[in-house]
């Protein structure tokens, strides 16, 4: 009895030290990630890339990583028709909105309220404006 447990137990390190061992030989093939223990992973931090303007005014083209900002600051026109469009494009993706809108941003009648620190969370998704009290962020559509 003794010595086919010792079998069984020879055999299943035997088993690991293999599945290891093809694991380790395999960690480039994508179609067997997470199959085998110990399989590789890959984490990638994507790049985003701003570029910002409006009708007289051109920000240039900002590249920002992961948790990176990016401000700027700028003056309402008298006629109170200013706005910003930025454009953001991910690896895979590209999407534009209006990220100042005088109309929007800075009209107390506006549903969204007036914003002197306008302040946006940029998702693949959707562009959200947060707000300062903490609240619910207000997302809106790409105009893509």
């Amino acid at each position: 009895m003794a010595s086919l447990t010792n079998q069984i137990f020879v055999f299943m390190v035997v088993l690991f030290l293999f599945v290891l061992k093809t694991s380790a030989s395999l960690e480039n093939h994508s179609s067997i990630d997470g199959l085998l223990p110990f399989s590789a992973k890959h984490v990638t931090q994507t790049t985003l890339i701003v570029h910002c303007r409006n009708k007289g005014d051109d920000l240039g083209v900002i590249r920002l990583n992961w948790k990176d900002s990016f401000d700027f600051r700028f003056r309402v026109n008298l006629r109170k028709t200013t706005t910003y469009t930025c454009s953001f494009e991910w690896p895979n993706n590209t999407a534009t909105f209006d990220i100042f809108r005088a109309d929007r941003d800075d009209n107390p009648k506006s549903k969204y309220g007036v914003c002197s620190e306008c302040i946006w969370s940029i998702y693949e998704p959707t562009p959200c404006r947060d707000r300062r009290d903490g609240g619910q962020p207000q997302c809106f559509p790409w105009y893509h």
